[in-house]
């Protein structure tokens, strides 16, 4: 199961936690990490089972679930901008009359109107699932969509995207199967997409690699494998140190 699939399908305590606890292990839905279950982790003179060092990963890799969710995509979280920096400082524990002078509001009273705005968002966001809960029983025409990746940019039509469409895309693409080699690279911005999601799939989780590794990888795939590599970070699929020194594949 791909990273973005897992995190789309876990549950709502599950999102809470940060993790799902699979047959074998804990898997970390920020970014894929594993513990594997029996294994005793030392962390700075401590001894941890799997599943406590997922929780202490997940604080010290992320800071915390929160900040990892609210640091998404506005097109993913539906959060306006003033929004998002109004939950951060909640989160924080900070006042009203703290909030009111960092962030230059006219009165405390806005805060609390605020607070209440964002209450009725809780409010109709849990109906709209339930909504959509009970539609997946009646609607019987609805096609099967392509999960958007959590770390994608620029979230917008480009991911509208359904499975048979992927499958139509990657048999052009990669007539030797999505392992072989790329028959061309596309501009238009549904096929980039799905071009891109299948030669993310041959990097690992948890895995840095060095530029030449990442060539190597790249390479067989497609002779321009340095425009493949910019595009894989463009679209948010790879992330890089500032200098280059290292790679890896956002979770």
């Amino acid at each position: 199961m791909e990273m973005s699939e897992r995190f789309w399908q876990a549950s709502f305590e599950e999102w809470k936690r940060g993790y799902v606890q699979a047959e074998d292990d804990h898997i970390c839905l920020l970014c894929g990490k594993r513990s594997e279950k029996g294994v005793i982790y030392p962390v700075d003179e401590l001894l941890y089972d799997a599943e406590r060092y997922m929780k202490w990963h997940i604080g010290e890799a992320h800071g915390s679930v929160f900040q990892y969710l609210i640091s998404l995509d506005k097109k993913l979280t539906g959060l306006t901008d003033h929004q998002n920096s109004l939950l951060k400082l909640f989160y924080e524990g900070k006042s009203d009359s703290d909030i009111q002078e960092e962030l230059s509001i006219g009165s405390a009273s806005t805060i609390r109107n605020h607070r209440f705005g964002l209450k009725e968002k809780e409010r109709q966001a849990k109906v709209f699932l339930v909504l959509m809960e009970l539609l997946k029983d009646k609607d019987q025409h609805a096609p099967a969509f392509v999960d958007i990746p959590k770390t994608a940019k620029m979230v917008d039509e480009r991911y509208n995207i359904t499975e048979d469409e992927k499958a139509k895309i990657i048999k052009k693409y990669f007539p030797n199967g999505s392992d072989g080699e790329l028959l061309s690279f596309t501009q238009q911005e549904k096929h980039k997409v799905v071009v891109l999601r299948e030669i993310a799939k041959r990097f690992e989780p948890d895995h840095f690699y060095n530029e030449q590794e990442v060539n190597e990888i790249l390479e067989p795939a497609f002779h321009d494998y340095v425009k493949l590599r910019r595009y894989l970070i463009e679209y948010g699929l790879l992330d890089r140190e500032p200098d280059g020194s290292q790679y890896w594949l956002k979770g």
